[in-house]
């Protein structure tokens, strides 16, 4: 495990040197774009006659285990460090189409993007369930904390468009995760799918996962701010992270709501009542340098776990009928909150365009949809999904901050919402 760790690390980093030295795209785009034109090469040497370089590096991948690396490690930690810095006064004022976006728009998304799913299998003659295609919804309908925090920031986009795309990320994960554990046990049999099944698992899932945050949060306020020393204080806040979300696995509770819940609290409440200048300044740095450090790793990995997936003509196609397909189901559900709100909220001209084309899909997409069990569907699946977040990562993303401008202008771009 360690002689993998070391590679990855190693990789990452000459990676990233490449990147800022030659390429000069924003860390997260640039590396995944480095890392799939390396996977391209690999594949390339395959077809030229040289098949040993890349079955080691396959054998190399199906090593990790991109689900549980992810969904049990550094999700934990990239969601709390970009909780840690959301303004929660701000937050409040947009909590009805946040909370319209992460909880109905998740549950109609789900049903739409199923929905054009199933068509398009069946189109091209592919045998997936209907029900596998409600679980491909619920995987790629929410947008990615990950992918949102690691380039939505640098696009230039204006605050309260910001606020509302990464404050809708960081709560619909968590609710969309207990969509696709429902569904998916639906598919897999092991549990029956019933409306009060439902309810509860949602009520024990993001009650309980709040409630969790609430509590750990709750316990680093006070230990934080009976001592006033930086070392101790961001060992708290990493206890927080770490122990919290092995707690909340134990207790069979949301982990993402937690440790998102816990990062408002902490970076709130705490931050303002029970941290010196020094602490504040050194737990930003950490927590920066967390974010940063683990986000470059991430899409490292899913440049290089294309050479795991099964690619046909067929899912080729199914994949960019589907990019159209989430990126229209994405443009109605936001716009419904846009349209009712708009003079309560101040939504911005454009902000529907924006919100859209904003709503990236990112590692934890991928990490469900690997978690799918085997078979036809499941290559379908993985294929399509890969291919929308590729094209949300590398299209969307490095283009968000050119659409802003353009819809608002650069004086615009960067005042705030009354």
């Amino acid at each position: 495990m360690l002689d993998l760790i070391a590679i990855v690390v190693s990789l990452t980093a000459a990676l990233a040197w490449l990147n800022h030295r030659v390429v000069g795209l924003p860390s997260p785009i640039g590396v995944m774009a480095i890392a799939l034109v390396l996977s391209g090469a690999l594949q390339g040497a395959a077809w030229l006659g040289l098949p040993a370089i890349h079955a080691e590096a396959e054998a190399w991948l199906s090593r990790i285990d991109f689900t549980r690396l992810l969904m049990d490690g550094m999700l934990s930690l990239l969601l709390f460090a970009g909780a840690l810095h959301v303004d929660l006064a701000a937050l409040r004022r947009y909590r009805w189409s946040i909370g319209f976006l992460a909880t109905l728009g998740v549950a109609v998304s789900t049903l739409a993007i199923g929905a054009a799913a199933k068509g398009l299998c069946t189109l091209f003659g592919l045998a997936v369930p209907w029900l596998a295609c409600l679980v491909f919804g619920a995987l790629i309908a929410p947008t990615d904390p990950i992918a949102v925090l690691g380039i939505l920031r640098r696009a230039g986009a204006p605050e309260d468009l910001e606020l509302r795309i990464v404050g809708e990320s960081l709560f619909n994960d968590g609710v969309a995760v207990v969509v696709f554990t429902l569904l998916l046990d639906g598919l897999t049999g092991e549990t029956p799918l019933t409306a009060a099944h439902a309810g509860t698992l949602f009520l024990q899932e993001a009650g309980g996962g709040a409630l969790l945050g609430l509590g750990i949060g709750g316990l680093a306020y006070v230990t934080m701010r009976g001592i006033d020393d930086y070392r101790v204080e961001v060992l708290i806040s990493l206890a927080v992270v770490l122990g919290g979300y092995a707690l909340a696995r134990q207790l069979h509770v949301s982990g993402p709501i937690a440790m998102v819940v816990a990062g408002l609290l902490v970076g709130n409440k705490a931050r303002h009542s029970a941290m010196s200048t020094t602490t504040r300044r050194y737990l930003d740095a950490f927590w920066e340098l967390v974010d940063e450090i683990l986000n470059t790793l991430l899409f490292v990995l899913i440049g290089l776990e294309v050479l795991l997936i099964p690619f046909e003509p067929a899912y080729l196609w199914v994949g960019a009928g589907l990019v159209v397909a989430v990126l229209a189901v994405r443009f109605v559900t936001v716009g419904i909150p846009v349209v009712l709100l708009r003079e309560r909220l101040g939504f911005r001209r454009g902000s529907t365009r924006i919100l859209t084309w904003g709503g990236l899909r990112g590692g934890i997409s991928v990490a469900l949809a690997l978690a799918l069990p085997e078979g036809e569907a499941r290559d379908v699946l993985l294929t399509v999904t890969y291919l929308v977040v590729l094209f949300s990562i590398l299209v969307q993303g490095p283009t968000i901050g050119r659409l802003v401008t353009r819809l608002l202008g650069k004086a615009d771009a960067s005042r705030t919402a009354p």
